[in-house]
Parts: structure tokens; C-alpha cells; sequence
């Protein structure tokens, strides 16, 4: 289009020194180099290219035509404007840590629970531009769609629907609950706006100091119980084996004394009396009437 221009002022310059006689001859160069930029001008407006990745967009005298450009060369009008709008993949972070999100300084979401606490949530949105609408969002909203869309809707859609959790359930339990609902009510609106939410990720929630204090000083006693209820299942459990053990030893004794007679303790001895004699530090082994043998060391 500058080129187009620059040819048509060109002309309008020879044309105007084509009447002054000094400067005459050089009219016909200023006509022909007015026509060549003139052409040049209109090839290179007449031909765009359409990046991978990307939709383009076409107006003519602010008026958004409905068809839309995909990847690649295309002939167009040379009058014609083309705004090129990035369909792949975006994120946008809000983050309370400094420049990690994408707004520099302290962009992260605070909301207010069901009990009343509040509640920072560091959060990512990855979405996209539908191709096929992106005519409506260059008509009614511009480009920067992520700054009046996706920013301001998702933090208030965050907000509406935090009040329903309370700030421990957020953090533990209702967790991915509260990121699925999150997300539902974000889908809803972006695809009323041509855009596509394609994931939501909440990176973090910082809870209150005083609330975690006191799930610290929960998990604690829960440890401190689970510990004292090993050491008690471990005595049980000795105490079961001790049990067992002197049960046995009892039943031991009593099966002992009840097949023990005196017949058989007398021929246990004699066997024992064999055995003593065998040995070679015993030579001679007197019987008495008592029930305890005399041995006699002739060794000596």
C-alpha cells in the first residue's frame, strides 16, 4: 500500500514538473517511475502469506470480511488489510511470585472461601483462538482478547466459585473438584467468544498463616497418635507371644505329669545309669536300696 502511494505521488510530481520547461525532461522518468511503484505495489498487497500457526483476517475500509485466510500464499485485494490472529496454543500465568506470571509483580488471584478466609490462587490458562471465528473477535473484541477475555473472566469466574469451598477443602480435599468446576464455567464463556480453553492448571494455593499452622500442629498430632498406636499394637502383640509361650511350657508340664509313671522313671534311670557307666571317669557303679547310685573313681 506505501509503495501504491508513493507511485501515485510520483505521478502527480511529473505531471506538475511537466510544466515547467527546465524541468520537462525529467517528467517522463517521474511518469514511469510513478507506474513502476505503482505495480509493485499492487503485487505485493495482492499477495500475502499466512504463517503456520496462524489465521488471517481480511478488511476492506474497516468492514471484517467473514472468510478467513489460512497457512499459506493468497491473492487478495490490494485495497484489503489482513490481521493476522495466532491459533496455536497460549498460556497466560497469574502468579504471585515476581515475574513468573505475566504481568510483572504480584498477579495472583485472591478470593474469599465459604468460611471467610482468604485464600491466593496461582493459576495458568492454556487456550487457543478458534480459526473460524476469529473474524467475530477481531469485529467485537480486537486483538487483545487476553487482556479483556481470558485475564478478567478467569479471575472472576474463580471468585464466583471459590465462596462455595471452604479454604482446607480447597487445598486438600476439594481440590480437583474446585479446578474441574473452574474450568466448566471458563469453557462455557470462552467458546461464546471464539476462544478455546484447552487446560486450566492451579499451580498453587497459599492458604492463611493461622490456617496452616494449624494443620501443621493436626498432622503432628495425627503422627504422634499413629506412633503411639504402633508402640501399643507391638506390646499387644509381645504380650500375646508371652501369653502363648507360658502357655505352652504349662501344657508342657501338665502333659509331662500325667503320662509319667513310676515304672517308667525307674527304667529312664537305669538307662541313664547305663550311660554313666560307659564313661570312662567312672569304673564302678554300686546299686544301693536308695534310689541315687555310688560310683566309685578307681582311677585314682
Amino acid at each position: 500500500m506505501i509503495l501504491i502511494v508513493l507511485g501515485i505521488l510520483v505521478l502527480i510530481a511529473a505531471i506538475v514538473i511537466q510544466r515547467n520547461d527546465e524541468l520537462a525532461r525529467f517528467a517522463r522518468l517521474g511518469r514511469l517511475l510513478g507506474i513502476v511503484f505503482i505495480l509493485i505495489g499492487i503485487m505485493t498487497a495482492s499477495i500475502v502469506q499466512i504463517n503456520p500457526g496462524e489465521t488471517g483476517v481480511k478488511t476492506l475500509f474497516g468492514k471484517v470480511q467473514k472468510e478467513v485466510l489460512l497457512s499459506g500464499l493468497h491473492m487478495i485485494n490490494p485495497l484489503m488489510e489482513v490481521v493476522k490472529f495466532d491459533t496455536r496454543t497460549q498460556n497466560y500465568t497469574m502468579s504471585g511470585i515476581q515475574d513468573e506470571g505475566t504481568k510483572s509483580g504480584d498477579d495472583a488471584i485472591r478470593v474469599l472461601t465459604a468460611d471467610g478466609l482468604e485464600v491466593v490462587i496461582d493459576l495458568t490458562v492454556l487456550y487457543s483462538v478458534l480459526p473460524s471465528q476469529a473474524p467475530n473477535i477481531l469485529k467485537e473484541i480486537g486483538t487483545d482478547y487476553r487482556d479483556k477475555i481470558v485475564r478478567p473472566l478467569t479471575r472472576t469466574k474463580i471468585r464466583d466459585n471459590a465462596v462455595f469451598y471452604e479454604a482446607v477443602a480447597l487445598y486438600s480435599s476439594k481440590r480437583d473438584e474446585f479446578q474441574a468446576r473452574i474450568f466448566k464455567a471458563i469453557d462455557e464463556d470462552f467458546k461464546k467468544r471464539g476462544l478455546v480453553l484447552e487446560q486450566l492448571l492451579v499451580r498453587n494455593i497459599t492458604l492463611p498463616q493461622s490456617v496452616k499452622s494449624t494443620i501443621e500442629q493436626k498432622i503432628n498430632a495425627e503422627q504422634e497418635a499413629q506412633k503411639m498406636q504402633f508402640v501399643l499394637q507391638k506390646e499387644t502383640q509381645e504380650a500375646e507371644r508371652k501369653r502363648v509361650e507360658a502357655q505352652g511350657i504349662a501344657d508342657y508340664q501338665r502333659i509331662i505329669n500325667q503320662g509319667l509313671t513310676d515304672k517308667q522313671i525307674q527304667y529312664e534311670q537305669i538307662k541313664a545309669y547305663l550311660d554313666l557307666a560307659k564313661s570312662p571317669n567312672a569304673k564302678v557303679i554300686i546299686m544301693g536300696k536308695g534310689n541315687t547310685p555310688v560310683i566309685l573313681d578307681t582311677k585314682n
